[in-house]
């Protein structure tokens, strides 16, 4: 591409094919902003990044993704995103409609992909100056307003005391509820009378969903086994 062409493709492979260069030449800043994983399914961007992040150890790229609360759907896509901040990228949560979904590289060049429809999604790339910066700040004053993964997931987190985190634990042993309240030295009424109360404060409607609700929110049980069924 010349400086200030804007040319528009239709799907991955002709995305790849007629701008994947601009991905290698990642420099400085890459930034994303997607309403979930499947945005931007392409490899070529994701493998520049690894790539130049495995180089040169993250240090001197800035990585910044930012995604609507539905990428945040299933514990495979939240595990994927721990992994990408654990990698040297930040993530944050926007809480309201992303003005588009976009990569910026190096602003430099920006590349927005068009609404979802049915055949190929058409994106839209240009190297133009004042395109690129009038995206890019859109994407900061998004990004000003989202809010840290780490902190987004943690943000409606019930308070659970010793007592509470204990029975969770228990639930997470296996045993029967005699076994456990037993073990808690309680009366099997008042265990289950504690584990009813978890599940309303967890809003779970089975034991089954405390131990995903347990897993979405990251709260610790010091190592113990995961909730039972």
């Amino acid at each position: 591409m010349t400086t200030d062409q804007v040319i528009t493709v239709r799907g991955d492979a002709e995305l790849v094919a007629r701008a994947g260069h601009l991905f290698a030449g990642i420099r400085q800043e890459f930034v994303c902003a997607a309403r979930d994983l499947d945005t931007w399914s392409q490899p070529a961007a994701r493998q520049a990044v690894t790539d130049r992040m495995r180089a040169t150890g993250g240090a001197g790229l800035a990585v910044r993704k930012l995604l609507s609360p539905v990428a945040l759907a299933d514990e495979a896509a939240r595990s994927h995103l721990r992994e990408v901040m654990a990698g040297g990228a930040q993530v944050r949560i926007s809480s309201t409609g992303l003005p588009h979904e976009t990569i910026v590289i190096d602003r430099r060049v920006a590349i927005l992909a068009g609404r979802d429809a049915p055949g190929p999604r058409e994106f839209t790339v240009t190297t133009s100056p004042a395109l690129v910066g009038g995206v890019h700040a859109l994407f900061q004053a998004a990004w000003e307003a989202a809010t840290d993964l780490g902190a987004y997931l943690a943000g409606d987190v019930p308070h659970l005391d010793a007592d509470g985190l204990a029975v969770l634990r228990a639930l997470g042993s296996g045993h029967t509820d005699e076994a456990a309240a037993r073990r808690l030295g309680l009366s099997l009424r008042t265990y289950r009378r504690r584990v009813a109360e978890l599940m309303a404060k967890l809003d779970a409607g089975s034991r089954f969903q405390a131990g995903v609700r347990v897993g979405e929110l990251g709260l610790g049980l010091g190592g113990g086994p995961a909730v039972a069924g």
